[in-house]
């Protein structure tokens, strides 16, 4: 966090110390089974190896439990009109948690626990989540697949890990859209798709409140994929995802960070984000 930490030294930002979750949102999406089996597996020292991309060092869950109570808070505070929207620059990310399996970084789906804490703990009826990571979205989509009152779209390049997130992929309800983008393509692939399917269906939903899922690793410059995207492509991205919330939910938007691989680009583009959700969804 410390490349983010020095990106935005100098902006005007409210920092918020966020709080470990306890069980209570984590259950909303996770069973009781599954925490007790990255308790058990934590270990005393070294690390332990919990899928070829995934591994346990003894502070692992203590940071996945900081990043769910961040998303939480910053849910809670925008419903609240503390701010008008937040950022929650958290490691591990948390979007390709599944229900019962640890993926990819991720121990626990923080973006799928604040839509269901959105739901169930405050009361709002619709909630939509954006995700414009490189990799699909897969562990949000496993939690929320039978969940009628989330939206969930992913955009991500195919094929790539973790091999799920084909366009046939739609939820038992309908309410998934899956885009996936071929290797090399742009930035200006995905503004066509976000122009003519996912704000389209947002303007349908009307969603009460937007998460974001926001991966920074399709950019042209970031090791871990093949997309091509510039800095210009993240800001008209961010742009028009706050006009969507401005338009739906009074600019009530969170934004959580996933994947981003090269530092130096990974600062300036958080930066960026930061100061659009600023200009756009304040």
């Amino acid at each position: 966090m410390t490349v983010i930490l020095d990106a935005v030294a100098d902006m005007a930002l409210k920092h918020v110390e966020t709080p470990l979750a306890d069980n209570t949102p984590i259950l909303r999406a996770h069973p009781q089974r599954y925490i007790d089996h990255l308790e058990a597996s934590l270990p005393q020292a070294g690390n332990l190896q919990l899928d070829p991309d995934t591994h346990l060092s003894p502070g692992s869950l203590k940071a996945a439990r900081r990043a769910v109570g961040g998303i939480v808070k910053a849910v809670d505070i925008v419903l609240d009109g503390e701010v008008d929207n937040a950022l929650v620059a958290m490691r591990p990310p948390g979007h390709h948690a599944e229900r019962e399996r640890s993926m990819g970084f991720c121990l626990f789906g923080t973006v799928a626990i604040a839509a269901l804490h959105a739901l169930e703990a405050r009361g709002l009826a619709r909630v939509a989540i954006v995700d414009f990571d490189v990799h699909h979205g897969n562990g949000t989509q496993n939690i929320l697949w039978n969940e009628p009152r989330i939206r969930f779209f992913s955009s991500h390049e195919m094929p790539l890990y973790p091999g799920t997130g084909a366009a046939d992929e739609v939820g038992a309800h309908g309410q998934i859209t899956n885009l996936p983008l071929p290797a090399g393509s742009t930035g200006a692939l995905y503004r066509e798709k976000l122009e003519a399917e996912i704000l389209p269906a947002l303007d349908e939903f009307k969603p009460e409140l937007m998460l974001l899922s926001a991966g920074f690793d399709a950019h042209i410059d970031d090791p871990l994929a093949n997309l091509a995207w510039t800095d210009e492509d993240f800001t008209y991205v961010t742009t028009r995802l706050c006009e969507a919330a401005k338009k739906h939910c009074c600019g009530r938007l969170v934004s959580a960070l996933e994947g981003g691989y090269n530092l130096s680009t990974l600062g300036r583009l958080v930066r960026a984000h930061i100061e659009t959700m600023q200009e756009q969804c304040g």
